[in-house]
């Protein structure tokens, strides 16, 4: 991906909900232009979320989302309701398909009812009004035809106006250097790394430097000391990547401010201060308790892989107990919480910041503490307090 691609996590997600065969596919094949989804007259024929990124005028980069019925019935049916109220947690905001000639039902109330309880922005796109005269002038709801066309353009700017994009967006580092300012950023490439490119995060951490107007200046963890060396004064900030912690702390002097790319994105999507929470209470753990370590992406696992066998490992050595350790990944995140001790993310760079905070918020509401990664890396080797310096509010939570 270059640097001048927007991320699918960094765009904002409408989702399309409704009935089967209220014309959901047919009202997303018109706003985008595309036969993005199958259409048919069979009931059901979208049977996953279908996702797709693209730009949409008037709003720019998002992701749409078309999703099953939400009337599906039998027991895959069910499932299918299931990973549609799923999308529910990462949309930004959502698009009602209602079959003008039927009207709504209680399947829409329901969804209705999920917008309102997870407070998502929302219209009501009453479908087909070529065949009936609409049935509503209410504000939020309009009467489209997916066959005609008419009424698609207002629908699209009224979802336009449902997420604002004027607010003030949080950067990842530049809000942190200045002008001129040098910032080493130490990219380990070994096994587990992509090969031919950079992760997102570190591709993020380029480019927010760079609009910043500093210089950054990129090295292997085995090329730290030398790349100090070459530099005529010390660097404003050291970013490192989480697995190589306790070598760049030892290789960077005190004097400079060091921190991790999952530290400045548990910022980036909103949550750093619960993680500092919940990465102090690692050394409270005791033998037998569940430790979940859950990723939003999916990728091959390595030999080394820093979710299943060096977090796993860390942690036991850090606490001398005997813990119960499971995995998630991708869209997949446990609705019961409540067996685990602890929940241990990954930065999230691949989920839009929405979805981080439902799952941090599904975190607090059972009680359960709530890290990430590289916070939690920090902690176990022991360099947390140093790597939040550069946030000395957060760095006082710590003893």
């Amino acid at each position: 991906m270059g640097l001048n691609e927007t991320p699918s996590a960094e765009r904002v997600h409408i989702g399309f909900f409704g009935r089967r065969n209220a014309g959901k596919s047919s009202v997303v094949n018109a706003i985008t232009g595309q036969e993005m989804s199958v259409v048919s007259e069979i009931k059901g024929t979208t049977t996953d979320p279908v996702m797709k990124a693209m730009e949409l005028l008037p709003m720019g980069p998002v992701v749409i989302i078309d999703t099953p019925g939400f009337d599906d019935e039998g027991a895959l049916g069910e499932k299918r309701v299931r990973r549609t109220k799923q999308i529910l947690n990462r949309a930004d905001c959502a698009v009602l398909i209602v079959d003008a000639a039927v009207g709504k039902t209680a399947a829409d109330d329901a969804l209705l009812a999920l917008f309102r309880q997870k407070q998502l922005p929302y219209v009501i796109a009453y479908n087909k009004c070529d065949l009936v005269p609409p049935r509503t002038a209410k504000a939020d709801a309009i009467a489209v035809s997916a066959r005609t066309g008419a009424g698609i353009q207002e629908l699209k700017e009224r979802i336009a106006r449902l997420v604002s994009t004027d607010a003030p967006h949080q950067r990842l580092v530049g809000d942190l250097i200045r002008p001129q300012d040098v910032v080493v950023l130490v990219v380990p490439i070994d096994a587990s790394a992509p090969k031919g490119r950079l992760i997102l995060p570190q591709q993020q951490a380029i480019r927010d430097i760079l609009e910043a107007g500093a210089i950054s200046v990129v090295a292997q963890d085995g090329d730290l000391t030398a790349a100090l060396g070459r530099l005529a004064a010390p660097p404003a900030l050291v970013i490192t990547d989480s697995q190589a912690f306790a070598r760049v702390s030892r290789d960077t002097p005190e004097t400079v401010p060091l921190t991790s790319f999952s530290i400045l994105m548990a910022r980036y999507k909103g949550f750093l201060e619960p993680a500092v929470r919940g990465a102090a209470t690692i050394d409270l753990l005791q033998d037998g308790d569940r430790i979940l370590i859950s990723e939003g992406c999916t990728h091959h696992r390595q030999c080394e892989d820093i979710g299943t066998v060096k977090l796993p490992n860390w942690l036991r050595q850090r606490t001398g107990k005997d813990l119960h350790i499971e995995t998630s990944s991708g869209r997949e995140f446990p609705e019961d919480l409540s067996p685990y001790r602890l929940i241990i993310h990954c930065g999230g760079c691949m989920l839009n910041e929405r979805e981080m905070r439902f799952r941090q918020s599904c975190a607090a509401d059972a009680g359960m503490p709530f890290t990430n990664y590289g916070t939690a890396i920090a902690h176990l080797h022991g360099v947390l307090k140093r790597s939040l310096s550069i946030f000395p509010a957060l760095a006082d939570l710590l003893p």
